[in-house]
């Protein structure tokens, strides 16, 4: 709470000369940071602050301005309070001044709100208003995505009242909030808490606060750039690797049959795995845009994609050398390795397909077989096939 602790300090050192103004500030200190209470039958007013330096402006303004005198008790840290807290009572004389500043009305009966003297005062008196609050239960944190200026009200109608200040004084954003079970003022946006810092006369904690502000927010967009870059790069490469995979499956599927306009996009693509689509139509010879470089891959692959399922094969979306074609599995694994056949023949495809091969399609197909539903009812089923899937007794 660096932030909270500069302000109250400047506010605390701010020299106010209008007593109309003078008058609001001490008014407020009490609605928001004090409490009525009954001593020996009389009223008795208390103020209790964070900061010496706002105590004794309090004190000083009290003693000038309504001539009372007040008791200053200074309480060391302890429990849950890790700073000291400075209390200020007035006992002597403190109905008549609990009336003068609103907190009772004329028949001794404690006040809610701000009094009217305040809520349709001068604009000074409202900016008096709001110094008031923040010195009695104001907080401001450090710029960021969380950044918000916080007053701690005592009642509802206390924070209606503070909001209706700030919108008299032109600061947007002001709402009242219920947190925990409190009621709060708060200003998040950045700006509006600047313009408020300036109205109540914290030069010096404003342009802190800006300087601060304005350094999150460079190191968050340069980060945030930083990022979205690195994940273009990424997803370009990722997306190069596998267009470069695609039409090295597309010229091996064609081989001589690929047009040599097809053809050279696709090895321009081979040839500069890295490039932009833009960067491949300058390379081309004569060069060509981004739209017909795109063009002639995606055609160079569409065509691939049909010869593949002509033959029965792999398109280009499969990567070269992962496994058989189920269709060549299946006929290998029904025909069996012969030694004598002829290569010319159909069933002289066994002699020529590497054993790993074979193994890997009979593991697909027990695999497969495996996974089928078994018929209890049926003693029918004797073999695993395409064409013993079931028995007829089961359907």
């Amino acid at each position: 709470m660096a932030m909270t602790a500069a302000v109250k300090d400047e506010l605390s050192r701010l020299a106010v000369t209008k007593p109309c103004c003078r008058k609001a500030e001490v008014a407020s200190v009490f609605r928001y940071g004090g409490s009525l209470h009954i001593v020996s039958g009389r009223i008795a007013i208390e103020a209790e602050l964070d900061t010496g330096a706002a105590a004794r402006r309090l004190r000083k303004d009290i003693w000038e301005v309504y001539s009372h005198r007040a008791d200053l008790v200074i309480q060391s840290p302890g429990g849950l309070r890790r700073g000291h807290r400075y209390q200020l009572r007035v006992t002597a004389g403190g109905e008549a001044m609990a009336r003068q500043i609103g907190m009772v009305d004329g028949q001794g009966r404690p006040a809610f709100g701000l009094p009217p003297y305040l809520v349709n005062g001068p604009l000074c008196d409202c900016e008096a208003v709001w110094r008031g609050a923040f010195l009695a239960h104001g907080s401001l944190t450090e710029p960021g995505r969380s950044s918000a200026l916080e007053i701690t009200c005592p009642n509802m109608e206390s924070a209606i009242a503070l909001a209706g200040a700030a919108r008299r004084l032109g600061i947007p954003g002001a709402k009242h909030r219920e947190v925990r079970g409190s009621d709060r003022v708060v200003i998040r946006d950045g700006d509006a808490i600047s313009a408020l810092l300036t109205r109540l006369g914290a030069h010096e904690s404003v342009l802190a606060w800006e300087e601060r502000r304005m350094r999150r927010e460079v190191r968050a967009t340069a980060n945030r750039l930083a990022n979205f870059d690195d994940a273009n790069l990424r997803r370009s490469a990722r997306a190069a690797v596998a267009a470069g995979a695609r039409v090295s499956r597309a010229l091996e599927i064609l081989g001589e049959e690929a047009p040599e306009h097809l053809a050279a996009a696709g090895r321009l693509r081979l040839d500069h795995k890295q490039a932009s689509l833009e960067e491949l139509g300058t390379l081309a010879d004569p060069p060509l845009t981004k739209d017909a470089i795109a063009g002639r891959i995606r055609r160079l692959l569409a065509m691939a994609d049909r010869r593949a399922f002509e033959l029965g094969i792999d398109g280009t979306d499969v990567p070269t050398g992962t496994a058989m074609s189920t269709s060549v599995a299946l006929t290998v694994v029904a025909s069996g390795p012969q030694s004598g056949s002829d290569p010319d023949s159909p069933a002289g495809l066994a002699p020529t397909v590497p054993a790993q091969a074979v193994a890997g399609a009979a593991e697909v197909i027990t695999v497969r077989a495996a996974s089928l539903p078994a018929s209890t009812d049926s003693p029918g089923v004797s073999q695993v096939g395409p064409g013993a899937m079931s028995s007829p007794g089961s359907r």
